[in-house]
């Protein structure tokens, strides 16, 4: 049954067995408030017997306080199986969202829009907190307790009971049949919440290129339809909820008229006493109420299939595992037979084979879209490759875990990620215990102290969101100081000087050179200048390499990598 829980609702382990007892809390809530309909009775007898006598009041003046504190306790346990459980639940949930898209191969997210994902872990779980905290164990302690009820209201009178409850098979029977039209309207809803949140996304992180080509009015009028979009879906989806909740409400306000109908009848005829009568009418009147909710309750219970599944959608994706004891000897990297493709089916590489060896420059060159940066990411395990081996010092790295085989590896990306932290914070992600001493001298071979002690703050300057508060080069150089402080044995940059200036490219090129040595080093390049100098080029062409070698021997023997050499040489002729 636990297992179940989880599966349906996206749930931990802890957060089914909270899930139960928040549902058991319900019932005993709902039973709780019959007790006072019970105590009413009683009363209401002993008023049409004589009055109340003396013992009776003592009964009446106890049994009133011990109603309030039984629906009082009950009510708290309730609060706190279902409110409390269920916000804690709800970190969990996200935290395990996260650390699954974590492990997920970063080829997932090829595929998937990241507004699409931050709704999953924010929008998502909002909707599932809301469910499991007001929904789900109302539904289920409504059903339980009208159960329960239902079957003690037979052993007073079969035929009043009959009239109380012929309406709530009928009015589940409305909500359970508007189920799939309800997730249309839900899927429709969330899928313009998505486009929307992209639209938004998307204009704010274009914001300069929109206003630099005066687009900005057209780009605003397609996300004011968007906007409009959601909200005709959110009206669209109300309206059909509300239809059906309506009607199924309706339908249980038959069940106190038939009560009225059948118990008169049966008075006139003698077959039943006033105090049944009455008792029926109380039971009814209080039968209903919760049902009401339940009923609203469920087709909110409906509409949060569609968060489930986008949930359960990133929490079933495989995940990169492997043993966490590195076995390799040397830091060699080799590609052997290699086969890759991306999630459209199209190779990528289709045979790729070469060794980078330890102590040497490894340059990766090529025409666009030949696979220069896929190599680079599947030789620090990004994806998993279909096809093949890859190796490090002769140890398999689709059998090591990600997080242990990446610390064997510094990457120098061409776009830097920064944080709107300090300049200090920001190298230390490249070595989290680190000193201050310890970052201080990786800015230092970085060339980070030149621009960094010009700032109000020095090291502990906030440099806002992803860097802007510095030029590019700046941040490239911080980016270059993480890989100082990591110190890993492998090396893989991203031509990390492509699109500087001169002199930031200079000082770039000169941290670069200390950086690199006695390292497994592997670089894209695009500059032909910077390849010049490496032990080894390989170059990369429609997926295979088509040719490899020093840069002196390609230049007699090759034929791409030469022609790439006097076209950049023309390039560089270039006039204005």
């Amino acid at each position: 049954m636990i297992k179940t829980l989880q599966k349906r609702f996206a749930l931990s382990r802890q957060g089914a067995v909270d899930l139960i007892k928040g549902c058991i809390a319900c019932v005993v809530q709902d039973i709780s408030f019959m007790i006072p309909v019970g105590l009413l009775y009683y009363f209401v007898m002993d008023m049409m017997n004589g009055g109340v006598n003396g013992s009776r009041i003592v009964f009446y003046t106890v049994g009133v306080p011990v109603c309030l504190c039984l629906v009082f306790i009950a009510t708290y346990f309730q609060y706190n199986a279902t409110y409390l459980a269920t916000y804690v639940e709800s970190g969990v949930r996200r935290i395990s969202l996260a650390e699954q898209l974590r492990k997920i191969p970063l080829s997932f997210f090829e595929k998937k829009d990241l507004a699409d994902l931050t709704n999953s872990i924010m929008g998502d779980c909002a909707a599932l907190e809301s469910a499991f905290s007001h929904y789900v164990p109302a539904l289920a302690g409504s059903l339980i307790s009208t159960t329960m009820i239902s079957v003690c209201l037979f052993t007073f009178d079969w035929r009043m009971a009959l009239a109380a409850v012929w309406v709530l098979p009928l009015a589940f029977a409305v909500t359970l049949f508007s189920a799939r039209i309800q997730e249309y309207f839900s899927r429709k809803s969330a899928a313009a919440n998505v486009a929307l949140e992209s639209g938004v996304q998307e204009c704010i992180e274009s914001l300069q290129d929109l206003k630099a080509n005066n687009a900005e009015e057209a780009y605003l009028k397609g996300l004011t339809k968007k906007i409009d979009y959601v909200e005709k879906r959110h009206i669209i989806t109300e309206l059909g909820t509300a239809l059906f909740v309506v009607s199924s409400t309706l339908i249980l306000k038959f069940g106190i008229a038939s009560v009225a109908l059948t118990g008169s009848v049966l008075l006139v005829r003698g077959e039943i006493g006033i105090p049944l009568f009455f008792l029926f009418l109380l039971v009814a009147s209080r039968l209903y109420a919760p049902l009401e909710g339940a009923l609203q309750n469920l087709a909110a219970v409906i509409s949060t299939k569609t968060n489930i599944e986008r949930m359960n959608e990133i929490l079933e994706q495989p995940v990169q595992t492997g043993s966490r004891l590195l076995t390799n000897k040397g830091y060699d990297i080799a590609f052997d037979h290699v086969g890759f493709a991306y999630h459209t089916g199209e190779n990528v590489l289709r045979d790729v084979s070469f060794t980078a060896k330890q102590g040497e420059v490894t340059a990766l060159v090529g025409p666009s879209g030949g696979g220069k940066t896929t190599v680079s990411r599947l030789a620090a395990r990004f994806w998993d490759i279909r096809k093949g081996k890859i190796t490090v010092g002769g140890m398999d790295i689709s059998q090591i875990e990600p997080e242990t085989l990446l610390s064997l590896y510094s990457i120098v990306f061409q776009d830097v990620t920064l944080f709107n932290n300090t300049i200090m914070e920001n190298i230390r992600i490249g070595r989290k215990d680190a000193t201050d001493e310890e970052v201080i001298r990786a800015a230092r071979l970085a060339n980070c102290e030149e621009f960094a002690l010009k700032l109000p703050d020095g090291y502990n300057s906030m440099i806002g969101e992803n860097g802007c508060e510095l030029s590019g080069g700046e941040r490239q150089r911080i980016s270059i100081a993480r890989a100082f402080l990591k110190n890993a044995p492998i090396l893989l940059l991203d031509e990390a000087t492509a699109s500087l200036d001169v002199e930031n490219e200079t000082l770039i090129q000169t941290a670069l050179s200390r950086l690199i040595k006695d390292r497994t080093v592997l670089v894209i390049a695009h500059r032909m200048r910077t390849v010049s100098g490496a032990d080894k080029v390989v170059v990369l062409s429609d997926g295979i390499v088509a040719e490899q070698g020093t840069p002196k021997e390609l230049m007699c023997s090759g034929k791409i990598y030469p022609r790439m050499v006097q076209l950049q040489m023309m390039s560089g002729s270039w006039k204005i």
